[in-house]
């Protein structure tokens, strides 16, 4: 046994063949008999040693078969010699302890071999897995870096944000502008009250709450919101948006905001205003004159022939058409449209708009018709809601073939107050109906049919009203009319006391 013991260290295992090694537990074998059958009776249980044998066996990789035999008929050779050595006066209970051994050798065998086999499965499915695993990670940082390249290559700023306004992921767009705004600043929500950010005025600095990553951090969702950051020559104008992302519970889990410098678009339609501006001022002034001239003129018309005071009649109509769009122009050039807010009875006006259309509807053979509450109180600027009361209504009569009708109607509640313009016209189509509100856009129809227009009056018309803090929709119907929904702000008629 020692010198098995010596032999595992002194002999070049690796220069000899690979299972060389399993001499070593069938020498044990031997070694564990001859102890065994000299030691009994003196020594008993000498036999159960030749588990440690067996283990190596079983556990090696080579001639599986060959093994187990050899874990069962090795053992049996341990056992069978002090069996013989009773022959011929064997008992059944001799054969048992002589096989007994060599069965458990047996079952212990194959326990260990249907183990290692289930071992080397598991191992084999764990290094399968550990290589997807491996294949998984290298594909995720090849996306990564693509992804990395792509939103570096691109002029628009993203960052994503978690639920507690920590940065999770910012282009090199986005740090720029950061920069840009502050020096010192990052993109999280924290950090983000330290850059300088200014409002559509470029004077007046942003409340936090107002800020983009705090609104999208706060659950809010925008598009086209637009911003000013940094100061002096350096001050850009960005357009931000918004979008969040939910968890498997629905809840707020990220955000990711966009940004886009849009400086140049501020400022080339800002060039356009000043433009549109300067020549509707131009224009303004001779068209005054001409229109005084004329004016004087009709008022001393004696002398002059019919067909001469017709053609001055149509100077002076067209004349003050032209003023009238000049007069539009003007309006929709302005960058801030005075509103001066108060409590208003909406019914007056209605009555008013409707009072001044009423030759206009007469001459089209267009019959208009209310169903207004009296009164109708609303906070609002009596002069703005009624230019666009009027502008809704003219366009309604324009846009009515004869015969047709035209009714204004309202409704109310404790906050808003709906203001409705309903005609029997011509209608508009669904694409059309999304760019009514846009400066210039005039439908097919109209071009068509040589209304005329230059399509500012709705434009003028959304802006008054969104500046009252309400909203303008349309909803119409080709070949059977339109109805425009203003929505304003209500307050509460006054008390008996105040009546």
């Amino acid at each position: 046994m020692a010198g098995l013991f010596i032999a595992c260290f002194l002999v070049p295992w690796e220069r000899l063949p690979a299972n060389a090694f399993l001499v070593i537990p069938i020498l044990d074998f031997v070694v564990i008999g001859l102890a065994r059958n000299g030691a009994v009776p003196a020594v008993a249980g000498l036999g159960v040693l030749a588990i440690f044998p067996v283990i190596w066996l079983s556990t090696s990789t080579a001639f599986a078969r060959t093994t187990v035999f050899l874990s069962f008929f090795c053992t049996l050779l341990v056992t069978l010699p002090s069996v013989l050595q009773k022959f011929p006066n064997i008992s059944p209970s001799d054969i048992t302890s002589a096989v007994l051994l060599p069965l458990m050798m047996l079952t212990i065998s194959l326990a260990i071999r249907f183990a290692s086999a289930n071992v080397r499965v598991q191992r084999q499915r764990l290094e399968k897995k550990d290589e997807e695993l491996r294949e998984l990670l290298v594909e995720s940082r090849k996306r990564e870096r693509l992804l990395k390249t792509v939103l570096d290559t691109i002029d628009v700023g993203i960052v994503a944000v978690d639920a507690d306004g920590r940065t999770i992921l910012v282009n090199g767009q986005q740090a720029i502008f950061q920069q840009a705004a502050s020096p010192t600043a990052s993109g999280t929500a924290a950090e983000e009250s330290r850059q300088l950010m200014f409002g559509q005025d470029r004077v007046t600095p942003l409340p936090e709450d107002k800020r983009p990553i705090h609104r999208a951090v706060a659950g809010e969702t925008f598009a086209d919101y637009l911003v000013w950051t940094g100061e002096g020559p350096n001050q850009r104008a960005i357009s931000t948006a918004a979008r969040i992302i939910k968890n498997d519970d629905g809840g707020f889990s990220r955000a990711v905001i966009v940004s886009s410098d849009v400086t140049g678009l501020v400022e080339a339609l800002a060039a356009k205003e000043d433009l549109i501006s300067n020549v509707s001022h131009e224009f303004r002034s001779p068209l005054m004159s001409v229109l005084g001239n004329v004016d004087l003129v009709l008022s001393e018309v004696e002398g002059y022939s019919p067909v001469a005071v017709r053609r001055l009649e149509v100077v002076q109509r067209n004349a003050e058409r032209l003023l009238s769009l000049v007069s539009d122009l003007l309006v929709s050039a302005s960058t801030v449209l005075a509103v001066h807010p108060r409590r208003t009875d909406l019914s007056g006006l209605v009555e008013t708009s409707i009072g001044s259309a009423q030759a206009q509807a007469d001459a089209t053979n267009v019959s208009l018709s209310t169903d207004v509450p009296v009164p109708l109180w609303a906070h609002a600027d009596p002069l703005r809601i009624g230019q666009a009361l009027d502008n809704l209504v003219s366009n309604a009569i324009k846009y009515s073939p004869a015969g047709g009708s035209v009714t204004v109607s309202a409704r109310s509640d404790a906050s808003w107050v709906q203001l409705k313009v309903q005609d029997t016209g011509m209608g508009i189509s669904e694409e059309e109906a999304t760019r009514i509100f846009t400066r210039f856009f005039r439908t097919r129809a109209a071009r068509q049919s040589a209304i005329p227009g230059v399509g500012l009056g709705l434009s003028i018309t959304q802006s008054i009203v969104e500046r009252h803090g309400g909203d303008i929709s349309c909803v119409s119907t080709p070949g059977s009319g339109t109805t425009f929904t203003m929505t304003l702000p209500a307050e509460e008629a006054p008390t008996q006391l105040e009546q």
